[in-house]
């Protein structure tokens, strides 16, 4: 056995071995040892293997699914090796002391989950896939639970932002990939081969071309067919659902950074927790599907001004008919996931119970497509006949199927009566022998006088006779017709040849039933399965409507306004509200302060000074948060929103250390700014809050002051940039789209009152000290501050304080302009010399001119 166990266990190289023994899957030696750790389970030893004991630990095949789901948490992939033959048929084969065979029937790891126990209903679960290819890369992504398969064309985006936007739960890439780092499984390069994979998609769907699907280059083939082979491994040539592949490009959508979006939190908080979260605080979808298709949409703002207003529309019509809104929200509550049904069927896990789904999901939403008006909005005719198409499937699973299927089919009982005369005969042929063991127990009772005796049934002796130790002495008689069978601590156990003939002949009909059910199962889900596409696409229709319901829902309770979207660069919003902490300020019962933001050509830089506590941050993310909401196709918390579309989205607004890379708060602050002054464009909206404060503070004025400058005049976005340096108002006299505002605190009888408005003009002051008195610091160390400030504020007013001089600074472009001038001068003086005929006079000449032009600069 440990031979075998050791073959297997080579097959599954780093994932846990879960070993089929009888009733338990057993680990060995290192795995069991990490299961036991993990799943908190004994740890044994038996046997011996090179002279050691071998470790080991179980869990019960019954409740192996629980087990894994603490597993696949953990970050661990398990591998499944299960018995291929019954012990029977071993010995039959192979003798008396043959060893039963095994194989790894599956792997199971993050990215390949169709469990409904081991998924999050309201989450996609994505296998991404990295490839390479003729000098560019493109990403794979497939949720196998419900079919959806995409192909992302990055056209110059980043890796690391794609998949921060699909937050995957498994990264595949080759073993020699240059992002090999962001991959939690690497495959051998063969199957990331271009042409390979073309071939392998082909098979797959069925085609001789997949122009019908898309324009593929070489890097988004290698990604689909490393994928594609990845998924074939993982299930051990049993494919998953997968539908034919849909070819995303990035900028198709709202380019959002890996750093964006969690400092939005924008599908998670920064803990990683859904509440808390833009997505927890807009989400008022009724099934997982619409949640699952919220998140998407929030998490990829659309580019295309006409389908966001198909999107915007759609709510609309939900916003303005509550009646149509809440019947719709209704019948969709009661509907069953049937995309997640769908998948467990095609990949060979599904049960009686998700034929069950997909009858009750078609048939409700055939009901809903009855009820669609004709003269809705365009979005809602697109969809509408999608929810219609299975008349046929959904009456075969009526007639087929009793109203309420088990989960477990080894049982039976899952098919209706009167839907095959058959089965019906034989489920009557076995009642009739229950009905006949009933008055044979009570004719032996009669016989014997035990009125205690029963017939009892087991997997062991089956049906037999258990009657009370004390009354056993007379059944023992060799002439009382009972045959002993075993004897108990209370009873004894006996068998008749009449007890005998009406069991097989119950057993019979019963396995007999059993099969007829199980090849009725498989031919209804193989009808099933031959509309997977158009199934397919009636749970995307669901959660299309789940989701603009849910949107107009969240509209109508937040009294949220309808976006105007137009092509030029502008940002008007009036009232707009961050949605995340307005619902925290109600809850504390008390009203959050509605602020205004008009960014335009003439005005596209806000410099936004004032205290801390005073709101800056959150006016900052309110309107980074209103531009992803109406690209998604929301309502935003707004009076009114006026907006050009954004291509780009940047927040750097607070950073901390990332040990893990070596890189200190201020370098990971550099750093995305750094990528912002690289990548916004002018259609682009950034937020930057206190940019430079980690560093001394000429250095963190200097490097503030320098990107505003840059943003201004070489980036040209819409930006909001919060400050605590006054100095920078000085730029509004120079930088013409800059213009100042703050947030309103005043004083009142020594005590500190945040407004939380936003005003024109800068801040008088910081409120620094008076912040630190709120925070609770000990009077005597805010007097000691007080006076210190007293001596700072004396010495600024002789010297000028820290901007001193920098009204005498040429604006960004021309600095560049001088310092591009002043290396070209020293540049050409250095190539026009002929170094090997200098003497060294000559030479020591040059070096102090060159140190002069140097000097000049």
């Amino acid at each position: 056995m440990m031979a075998q166990y050791l073959t297997l266990k080579e097959e599954a190289g780093d994932c846990l071995l879960f070993y089929r023994m009888g009733d338990f899957f057993e680990l060995f030696f290192d795995d069991a040892r990490v299961a036991a750790a993990c799943l908190d389970i004994v740890l044994t030893a038996r046997g011996e293997h090179d002279g050691d004991k071998v470790p080991m630990c179980g869990v019960p095949v019954h409740a192996a699914t629980a087990y894994l789901q603490r597993l696949i948490k953990a970050g661990h992939r398990v591998a499944i090796a299960e018995q291929t033959e019954s012990p029977e048929a071993a010995r039959k084969a192979r003798g008396s002391k043959a060893l039963v065979n095994r194989a790894i029937v599956r792997f199971v790891t993050a990215g390949t989950l169709t469990e409904e126990a081991l998924l999050d209903a309201r989450s996609d679960n994505w296998c991404v896939a990295i490839g390479e290819a003729a000098g560019g890369v493109a990403l794979a992504a497939a949720d196998v639970s419900t079919g959806r398969f995409l192909v992302v064309a990055l056209d110059g985006g980043s890796v690391t932002a794609e998949l921060a936007r699909l937050a995957a739960a498994e990264v595949v890439a080759a073993e020699d990939s240059a992002h090999a780092e962001l991959a939690g499984a690497l495959r051998p390069r063969a199957e990331f081969d271009s042409g390979a994979a073309e071939a392998r998609l082909k098979r797959l769907f069925g085609v001789a071309t997949l122009d019908g699907f898309g324009q593929f280059g070489r890097a988004e083939l290698a990604a689909a067919g490393g994928l594609v082979a990845y998924l074939d491994h993982t299930a051990k040539g049993a494919l998953p659902f997968l539908r034919p592949p849909v070819v995303h490009r990035a900028s198709a959508t709202m380019a959002i950074d890996a750093a964006t979006r969690e400092s939005l939190e924008l599908t998670c908080t920064a803990a990683g927790q859904r509440k808390g979260s833009l997505l927890d605080a807009v989400d008022r979808t009724v099934t997982g599907a619409g949640a699952r298709a919220l998140a998407a949409d929030l998490g990829a703002p659309l580019m295309d001004r006409a389908a966001i207003d198909a999107r915007l529309d759609l709510v609309g019509w939900l916003h303005d008919d509550g009646g149509a809104r809440e019947r719709l929200r209704a019948a969709l509550r009661a509907l069953p996931d049937i995309g997640r049904a769908l998948g467990r069927l095609v990949a060979g896990r599904g049960s009686p119970r998700d034929l069950g789904q997909l009858r009750d999901g078609l048939d409700g939403a055939w009901l809903l497509g009855e009820r669609m008006p004709a003269d809705g909005p365009a979005l809602l005719a697109e969809i509408a006949p999608r929810l219609r198409g299975h008349g046929a499937l959904i009456d075969l699973l009526k007639r087929a199927l009793v109203p309420s299927p088990p989960i477990d089919a080894s049982d039976g009982g899952y098919i209706a009566a009167g839907y095959d005369v058959a089965l019906d005969d034989l489920r009557d042929a076995g009642a009739g022998g229950r009905r006949a063991i009933a008055a044979l127990e009570a004719e032996m009772r009669t016989q014997t006088g035990v009125s205690a005796l029963k017939v009892r049934h087991n997997n062991v002796l089956g049906y037999h006779v258990e009657v009370p130790a004390r009354a056993a002495d007379a059944l023992m008689k060799p002439d009382s017709g009972f045959t002993h069978r075993q004897t108990l601590a209370g009873v004894v156990r006996f068998n008749t040849p009449a007890l005998h003939e009406v069991a097989a002949r119950v057993a019979q009909s019963g396995a007999h039933a059993l099969a007829a059910e199980a090849a009725h199962l498989e031919e209804l889900t193989a009808t099933a399965l031959a509309q997977r596409e158009a199934i397919a696409a009636t749970a995307d229709a669901l959660a299309r409507l789940d989701v603009a319901a849910a949107l107009a829902e969240r509209a109508v309770e937040g009294g949220w306004a309808r976006p105007a979207l137009v092509e030029h660069s502008c940002f008007e919003i009036i009232g707009g509200r961050h949605p995340v902490v307005e619902a925290a300020v109600a809850k504390a019962g008390e009203r959050f302060v509605a602020n205004d933001c008009h960014l335009s050509e003439q005005s596209r830089l806000w410099l936004v000074t004032g205290p801390n506590m005073g709101g800056k941050s959150t006016f900052l993310r309110q309107n980074a948060l209103i531009a992803v909401l109406a690209q998604a196709g929301s309502y935003v918390p707004a009076t009114s929103a006026t907006l050009g579309l954004v291509d780009r989205l940047f927040s750097r607004v607070g950073a901390s250390d990332n040990l893990a890379r070596g890189r200190s708060t201020f370098m990971v602050e550099m750093v995305e700014t750094a990528a912002i002054l690289a990548q916004a464009t002018p259609r682009s909206f950034v937020i930057l809050d206190e940019v430079g404060r980690g560093t001394s503070t000429y250095d963190g004025l200097a490097i503030a002051w320098a990107v505003v400058e840059a943003i201004h005049e070489d980036n040209r976005c819409r930006c909001l940039f919060a400050t605590h340096y006054h100095e920078l108002t000085r730029l509004a006299e120079r930088c013409a789209a800059l213009s100042l505002h703050h947030v309103r605190a005043r004083e009142w009888k020594g005590e500190l009152v945040l407004l939380h408005e936003l005003a024109d003009g800068p801040a008088d002051r910081s409120y620094g000290l008076a912040v630190a008195r709120l925070a609770g610091m000990p009077p005597a160390t805010v007097a000691r501050a007080k006076a210190v400030l007293a001596k700072l504020e004396a010495g600024r007013a002789k010297t000028g304080g820290l901007a001193a001089g920098l009204d005498d600074l040429p604006l960004f472009a021309a600095a560049q302009a001088v310092e591009e001038a002043q290396c070209d001068a020293i540049r050409a003086e250095v190539e026009a010399l002929d170094i090997d005929a200098l003497t060294p006079r000559e030479a020591l000449d040059t070096l102090y001119r060159l140190k002069a032009l140097a000097r000049e600069g």
